[in-house]
C-alpha cells in the first residue's frame, strides 16, 4: 500500500534529531494465538530498521495462557521484556506501563492482534527523524465490520475532530511512533490512550498522520464493540475540559454558576412584578420554583468551581499514583524482578 502522510503542521521542526533506538509497546490481553506470529513479524521489521530495539509486551491480566507464552519469549529473545499485570487494568493502563518501562528514545505502540502491520514502523521512524514528535496511523482501508466497528468509529472521529479543532481521521488506531521525551509529559488513565495525539498536540508536539496498512483479524476475538462508543463520548467530554479549562475550572463552573444566579434574579424580579402589578398569587408560581432552583444550582456550580480550583492545584503540585499494578517484569538479562 502506498504510504501518504497528512500533517497537522506545515513543517516539522528544523533541528532534526536522529532516533537512537526503538521501544515497541504491545498491550496483550488473551492473544495466545497471535503472540508468536506477532513476535516474528516485529523482529523482522525492527531488524530491518537497523537500530537498537526492545519489544515490551504488557500482559494485561490474560487468562488464556498468554502469560506463559510471553515468558517463553524472554527465554529465546533478549530484546523482549514482559510486564505482567496482577489483573486486567485495560489498554490505557497497559500502554502507560509499557511507556514507563521503555528505555529507547522512540516509543512505538501497536496492537497485539496482528491487524496493525509491523512493516509500517520503519516509515514512521523516518518521519520522526524528519523532526516530528508523533506519527499517528490512519487505517484508511480498515478491515473491520462496518456496522459494529467502522461506522461508529467514523462518527466518533468526526465528532472529536469537530469538537476539539484537531484534524484527524482515525483516533482509534493504536499504531503510533512517539518521541519518548514528549510522551512522558501526559498522564494516561481510563480510555485516554485514544486521545494521545490531541493531548500531545495541545502541549505543542509536532504531529503527522500517516496511512498505514490494516489487516483482518485471523485469530483471537476482538475486545471492542459498539458498546465502547458511549465510553469514548464520555471521555471526549473529559478531553475537552482538559484541553480548554483544566488549569482554571472556575472559568467553566463559575460562568455557569453566574448565569444560573442571573436567571434566578430575573425570575425573582418577574415574580415580584406579577405580584405587585397583577396581584398574582405566588403560591405554586413556576417563577418562584425557577428562582429557587436556579439560585441553588448557581451556588452549587460556584462551589464546584472552587473545589475544582483546589483539585487543580493539588493535581499540578504532586506526582499521581499509577493506574496499574505490576506483578513482575521478565527479561532474560536480569531474570525476574517483582513489582509493586
Amino acid at each position: 500500500m502506498p504510504k501518504s502522510a497528512i500533517g497537522y503542521v506545515e513543517t516539522a521542526r528544523a533541528d532534526t534529531d536522529r532516533i537512537s533506538g526503538v521501544s515497541v509497546v504491545v498491550p496483550i490481553y488473551n492473544e495466545i494465538d497471535n503472540i508468536v506470529p506477532l513476535h516474528t513479524e516485529l523482529t523482522a521489521a525492527l531488524s530491518d530498521i537497523g537500530k537498537p530495539y526492545e519489544i515490551i509486551l504488557v500482559d494485561d491480566g490474560s487468562t488464556d495462557g498468554s502469560s506463559a507464552a510471553l515468558a517463553d519469549l524472554t527465554d529465546r529473545d533478549s530484546h523482549v521484556r514482559v510486564v505482567e499485570f496482577r489483573r486486567n487494568f485495560g489498554q490505557t493502563a497497559a500502554m502507560k506501563a509499557g511507556v514507563d518501562h521503555a528505555r529507547m528514545d522512540a516509543v512505538v505502540t501497536i496492537d497485539g492482534d496482528l491487524q496493525n502491520d509491523p512493516s509500517d514502523i520503519a516509515a514512521m521512524i523516518v518521519k520522526l527523524e524528519e523532526g516530528y514528535d508523533l506519527v499517528h496511523g490512519w487505517r484508511r482501508d480498515r478491515q473491520d465490520a462496518l456496522i459494529t466497528r467502522k461506522l461508529p468509529s467514523r462518527i466518533a472521529n468526526r465528532l472529536i475532530s469537530w469538537s476539539t479543532g484537531f484534524p484527524i481521521h482515525d483516533l482509534g488506531c493504536t499504531l503510533k511512533a512517539i518521541r519518548r521525551d514528549v510522551m512522558v509529559e501526559i498522564e494516561l488513565y481510563g480510555e485516554m490512550h485514544r486521545f494521545i495525539p490531541i493531548l500531545l498536540h495541545q502541549r505543542g508536539a509536532r504531529c503527522i498522520e500517516m496511512v498505514t496498512n490494516h489487516r483482518p483479524r485471523v485469530a483471537g476475538v476482538s475486545k471492542y464493540g459498539i458498546g465502547r462508543t458511549i465510553t469514548v463520548l464520555l471521555d471526549l467530554l473529559t478531553v475537552n475540559f482538559l484541553l480548554f479549562n483544566s488549569a482554571h475550572p472556575m472559568r467553566t463552573f463559575g460562568l455557569l454558576g453566574m448565569l444560573s444566579m442571573a436567571l434566578s434574579v430575573v425570575s425573582l424580579i418577574l415574580l415580584v412584578l406579577m405580584k405587585v402589578i397583577g396581584g398574582v398569587d405566588m403560591t405554586g408560581n413556576p417563577f418562584l420554583i425557577l428562582s429557587v432552583m436556579a439560585g441553588l444550582a448557581g451556588i452549587q456550580l460556584l462551589s464546584l468551581g472552587l473545589v475544582g480550583e483546589v483539585l487543580a492545584r493539588v493535581y499540578f503540585g504532586q506526582d499521581l499514583r499509577e493506574t496499574y499494578a505490576v506483578r513482575r517484569v521478565i527479561e532474560r538479562a536480569s531474570g525476574v524482578s517483582h513489582g509493586g
